[in-house]
């Protein structure tokens, strides 16, 4: 059986060797640049049928690639570390910073509840600006409030 690290390793290094992104993955199988990254990357599965699509269109002929696909990932790190990357700092550095004044927002807006990871969305856009171009990361997720019993 393949790992899910072998099979992301595989589905990268041909999604390079064909100087593909991932707009032009997430084309392929019908679904958002960022669900298709988290899918390679090995943090969400497909169904069978986005797994052989994904495949297909970067031309990988191997079943337990197509099958790995499909596993349930596990979610979160063992021993949770703040990443060294700059670009991933950053997105811890965010709630780190404005955590507390956004859950504050949510709570006033909401009542007492959550954001659902699961029922989620979230996209990158590029926004122009003349003093550089900009970075837009949209999170959409369902609200849930929490239950009294």
């Amino acid at each position: 059986m393949l790992s899910r690290a072998d099979a992301t390793t595989r589905l990268t290094e041909a999604k390079h060797e064909q100087e593909l992104d991932f707009v032009d993955l997430a084309d392929a199988i019908d679904r958002d640049e960022v669900w298709t990254a988290s899918l390679v990357f090995g943090d969400v599965s497909a169904s069978e049928t986005e797994a052989r699509e994904l495949c297909a269109r970067l031309g990988i002929e191997d079943e337990a690639v197509v099958d790995a696909l499909q596993r349930e990932p596990y979610k979160g790190d063992e021993e949770a570390t703040i990443p060294s990357d700059p670009m991933l700092y950053r997105l811890y550095e965010i709630p780190q910073v404005y955590g507390d004044a956004i859950k504050a927002c949510v709570h006033e807006e909401f009542g007492d509840g959550i954001m659902s990871a699961i029922d989620f969305e979230c996209h990158v856009d590029r926004i122009e600006h003349d003093d550089g171009d900009r970075v837009r990361i949209t999170y959409e997720g369902k609200f849930l409030p929490y239950k009294k019993w």
